[in-house]
């Protein structure tokens, strides 16, 4: 970064009077104030939001340009700063963590200062001179942290979903779907309470993940009408107060065009600002899509356990080695790793849900903490499908003679004796096979229950595969 002045300090002032700030940083007073008073933990303000609320102040500009209220040459200068801060030339300027004021005007006011200092050194005027472009007057014309913020909110996390999130979990369950359809007619048996039951194929098991990945997918992109409808023009306590007429449907156009998806400003502005119950609900629908991951690598490393003295069925990747010990052993890392990841997401759902329960009057004071959680965790479930998709289903198969030997040994193929010779033979054929040590066609024949013809044509896993109608 270009140095600005020959002094390590430069003076900018706010309303509560001067304050030093390093010389070669874009941010003022009220960023340099926050940066000193709140440091709290390791948690920076998410990058998405900040670059979603510069693509807002881009389109404010434009739109008050538009209503003649900024004239051409300013609103040229906030937008080609607030374009450099969408395409992340200017990270470095936004130290802020995400625990501040409950509304966000900390970060607010960072994005309004880096904006108009980057502006006034467009026009070729010093950092903190304020004389051509205004933090408050320009950049925030028409605004509010509380209409803003949340917008931001509402921006960057449908992006995210929409651009990273649904394609990884779309890419998973294709993945999951051919292996589906390679195992079609591999016979396995199922499993209830962990006991032994009837079979089933490999194809149908996988099916059932792939099914619960679609409909978490179709979930989330359902949430997507309601995180479209943004509070843009409410300004402090949603009566608009500041904002001309027309100002928020301007704006939102505008993002209408850049994003491609319909930003709408027409909802009741109250309830956008006094709660985020969007913002919770779209957290819930994350926290379903974590649910059905934590059960599908769940599953995953029950059916790999072993591999000699477990299951056995599935054979994972031997990505890395799996114990400083013990020479050769192989752990299902990438199922203990999403498993993790998962509970995190949940946790963070409930965190989620307190803070959405956090309106005081006209203003939720809890935007940071939505923000950060649902940004973060979004990102995090769609490294877990990734890394799930990559680092382990493309890469796993059968052990066919696990799978035939645990399915011709079980005792519950007896299920299809029990329509022919009824229950309660059928379970003394079950129970007689398990004490003596016999298979149920021996156990059958000993009891004189059923021939050996009828009992072959009764007792066929394959059949018993059949989705029945």
């Amino acid at each position: 970064m270009t140095d600005h002045s020959s002094s390590p300090w430069r003076l900018e002032a706010d309303s509560l009077g001067q304050v030093q700030v390093p010389a070669e940083r874009y941010w003022g007073a009220q960023t340099e104030r926050a940066r000193l008073m709140f440091q709290l933990g390791q948690d920076p303000m998410p990058l998405p939001l900040i670059h979603a609320i510069a693509r807002i102040k881009r389109a404010a500009a434009a739109a008050n340009s538009q209503l003649g209220l900024l004239d051409g040459e300013r609103c040229n200068w906030i937008s080609l700063a607030a374009m450099e801060v969408e395409q992340g030339r200017w990270d470095q300027e936004f130290p802020l963590s995400t625990w501040q004021s409950g509304s966000g005007t900390q970060t607010n006011m960072n994005l309004n200062e880096v904006i108009a200092n980057r502006a006034c050194e467009l026009a070729g005027q010093p950092l903190g001179s304020k004389s051509c472009v205004h933090p408050n007057d320009h950049v925030n014309k028409g605004q509010s942290t509380n209409d803003v913020f949340p917008s931001g909110i509402h921006i960057a996390s449908e992006r995210q979903q929409r651009l990273q999130l649904l394609p990884a979990i779309g890419d998973l369950a294709a993945s999951f779907e051919a292996k589906a359809s390679a195992w079609s007619d591999v016979v396995k048996i199922g499993r209830t309470h962990l006991q032994d039951a009837v079979p089933l194929t490999f194809g149908q098991e996988i099916s059932g993940w792939a099914a619960q990945l679609r409909s978490a997918a179709a979930r989330i992109e359902a949430g997507f009408e309601e995180l479209r409808q943004i509070p843009l023009g409410g300004t402090a306590v949603g009566t608009g107060l500041g904002a001309k007429a027309g100002f928020a449907e301007a704006t939102c156009q505008l993002l209408s065009e850049w994003e491609g998806v319909s930003w709408q400003c027409s909802g009741n502005r109250f309830a956008l600002m006094g709660s985020h119950d969007g913002l919770v609900q779209q957290m819930t629908r994350l926290r379903l899509l974590a649910g059905a991951l934590h059960k599908i690598v769940n599953d995953i490393r029950l059916l790999a356990c072993g591999p000699r003295a477990g299951l056995g069925e599935l054979l994972l990747p031997a990505n890395e080695p799996g114990s400083s010990i013990m020479p050769g052993k192989v752990n299902p890392t990438q199922c203990e790793a999403v498993a993790m990841a998962t509970a995190q997401v949940m946790g963070l759902d409930q965190a989620v849900a307190i803070g959405g329960s956090g309106g005081h009057l006209q203003m939720n004071v809890y935007k940071p903490l939505l923000a950060l959680n649902l940004i973060r965790c979004g990102e995090l479930l769609s490294n877990c499908c990734y890394s799930l998709r990559v680092h382990l289903v493309e890469g796993m198969e059968l052990n066919i003679s696990k799978i035939e030997h645990f399915r011709d040994q079980s005792l519950m193929l007896v299920t299809a004796l029990a329509p022919v010779i009824g229950y309660d033979k059928a379970a003394k054929i079950a129970q007689h096979a398990h004490r003596e040590g016999l298979s149920l066609r021996e156990a059958a024949i000993a009891l004189d229950a059923i021939s050996a013809e009828a009992f072959d044509h009764s007792v066929n896993p394959k059949k018993m595969t059949s989705i029945q109608d």
